[in-house]
């Protein structure tokens, strides 16, 4: 009894650690290049090692669910729950660059005081914020809620003048492309201005990750909220970011929005 006890507690202490590491969630499209009049079909995951599909988001997380291409926005309602990702089916019938994102419902997580180092680590964390957990009077709790907000973007069809991927889609932590993110080739520069709440926010760190890799890039945005990346291989992209802050309310410490964009290079 006290062996299956214990072997209980350290698969628990397991799945924790690999959840509170997974900070990680995206929305990828099957194909990032589809014909006018084909419907889009997406997939929303969490996990460690981008572009896998690892965990499946639930339905009832979702907040905001939508696309939209010419500047016209429209409800994704057609959810799937799969094993490793939530299935989100969204039609369109123009051409244009579809713009996908979802923001998922606040929740709140408890992390131990030797998983904040890794978590600092995973989203590169300021020297504030660090401060900030360094200088807090005993007892110290990290009890954090987190908003997380996914994007992407598919071309549909040839020859569109739509250029609405310039726009911001409203996210309260959204990393926004100043090029068509559609068209990335091998070799190029790719500048994102990350807004907070509409607003450029600069010394903000950026995270590239590309497919089948372990570990990824940090740029911190300029003054004016920008960040340029070479895309130096073919393949699929993470853009990730964390805004972590000290939180004023009652039983918590913290207050956190993730935010990523996925984008493919040919």
């Amino acid at each position: 009894m006290i062996i299956r006890r214990s072997l209980l507690i350290l698969i628990a202490l397991i799945a924790f650690t690999l959840a509170a590491s997974a900070h990680d969630t995206w929305l990828i499209p099957r194909s990032f290049s589809i014909r006018t009049g084909t419907k889009v079909l997406l997939d929303l995951t969490s996990g460690m090692s981008f572009p896998t599909l690892d965990t499946s988001i639930k339905r009832d997380r979702i907040d905001v669910a939508r696309v939209r291409i010419n500047g016209r926005v429209t409800d994704i309602t057609n959810l799937a729950s799969k094993r490793n990702s939530l299935s989100l089916l969204a039609q369109v019938n123009d051409a244009g660059t579809a713009v996908c994102w979802i923001d998922l419902k606040p929740r709140q997580l408890e992390l131990t005081p030797d998983l904040v180092e890794e978590y600092f680590a995973e989203i590169d964390a300021s020297r504030e914020i660090r401060e900030a957990w360094q200088n807090m009077k005993a007892p110290k709790r990290w009890r954090e809620v987190y908003v997380k907000h996914a994007k992407t973007y598919v071309k549909v069809g040839e020859n569109s003048a739509d250029n609405s991927w310039s726009e911001p889609v409203g996210m309260s932590l959204e990393i926004l492309p100043l090029s068509d993110p559609t068209s990335l080739k091998e070799g190029d520069a790719f500048a994102v201005r990350v807004l907070k709440n509409g607003v450029p926010y600069p010394n903000f760190p950026v995270g590239l990750v590309l497919q089948g890799t372990s570990k990824g890039s940090f740029r911190t945005t300029d003054n004016e909220g920008r960040a340029v990346f070479v895309m130096f291989r073919t393949g699929k992209y993470l853009l990730r970011g964390t805004d972590l802050r000290r939180s004023d309310k009652p039983d918590l410490e913290w207050e956190s929005d993730f935010t990523t964009l996925t984008v493919e290079v040919r």
